[in-house]
């Protein structure tokens, strides 16, 4: 029994040490899964609240875009309403120089208005714009629009006259025409009526001259009067370098000359007389004569 004691309290010394070392590990893996159970739990919630956040966004995003159709169409409608005309009324269109569109020159038309109702009509204005062909939404040119504020009885007929200028540097191009007459009833109800709505092709202007023309023209005239005053130059430096001519002068002939007037004694005088002596023996010659 002695010999066992020492044995055990060596195999004691032994398995204590061990199980303290043991024991260690396994807190620290208990504790690192219940804080993985808690980090677990916290994200289904974060979870979960995120989706119910994306659920309620859906739906607000639902709500405006319900809204936003709905505005469009109580939009559509509207327009809609404003564009559509009166089926009491009728209307033609009349261009005076027919369906031609020169650019930057006077474009006339007349418009017929016929009331086939039984109230009056107001015809308040008259309007005419130039659209972008491929969406009319776009303007490109609008014009005045034209005030009339005229009353139509029933069963009667009212004419109207609008003119308008397309642009110079809309010429060679198609564009949309949109011409629109507005009026009204007694009631107080809006009409328009889209009388024109057609793509038409402004033409370019021929007739008369343009800028381009002109700048030609008085280019070339100041080229032509640029050479005229240089040939001019040219030949008076010319004159001007030649040398003068030598002209010879002989003996003066008297044939030409009426002498019949002179006496024959100074004529013999003159005849005897040599033209080389020199002045002053003509001089004493003449002297001596005088003094004999």
């Amino acid at each position: 029994m002695n010999k066992f004691l020492p044995n055990l309290f060596l195999l004691a010394l032994l398995v204590f040490p061990a199980t303290v070392l043991l024991k260690g590990p396994l807190v620290q893996a208990q504790d690192l899964t219940e804080d993985e159970e808690a980090d677990a739990v916290d994200e289904d919630v974060v979870d979960d609240v995120t989706a119910e956040d994306e659920d309620n966004e859906a739906e607000v995003e639902d709500d405006e875009n319900v809204e936003l159709t709905e505005e469009k169409e109580e939009e559509e409608e509207a327009l809609v309403g404003e564009v559509k005309a009166s089926p009491n009324a009728d209307t033609t269109i009349l261009f005076v120089k027919g369906e031609d569109f020169p650019a930057n020159n006077i474009v006339k038309f007349l418009l017929g208005f016929t009331n086939k109702g039984p109230e009056n009509f107001v015809v308040d204005s008259l309007d005419a714009s130039f659209r972008y062909p491929q969406d009319y939404q776009f303007y490109i040119q609008n014009f005045t629009a034209l005030q009339l504020g005229t009353v139509v009885p029933p069963g009667r007929q009212a004419t109207f006259e609008y003119s308008f200028i397309p642009a110079e540097p809309m010429g060679g191009r198609p564009f949309g025409l949109v011409i629109n007459l507005n009026y009204k009833d007694s009631s107080g109800n809006i009409f328009q009526d889209a009388v024109f709505n057609q793509t038409v092709t402004i033409t370019e202007r021929e007739d008369g001259l343009d800028g381009e023309t002109i700048f030609m023209y008085v280019f070339l005239s100041g080229l032509g009067l640029l050479v005229i005053v240089g040939l001019h130059q040219l030949l008076e430096s010319r004159k001007r370098r030649r040398p003068a001519q030598k002209v010879e002068t002989g003996t003066s002939s008297h044939n030409d000359v009426d002498m019949s007037w002179i006496p024959a004694e100074t004529l013999n005088q003159i005849n005897k007389a040599s033209p080389r002596r020199s002045p002053r023996k003509r001089n004493q010659k003449r002297s001596a004569g005088s003094d004999e």
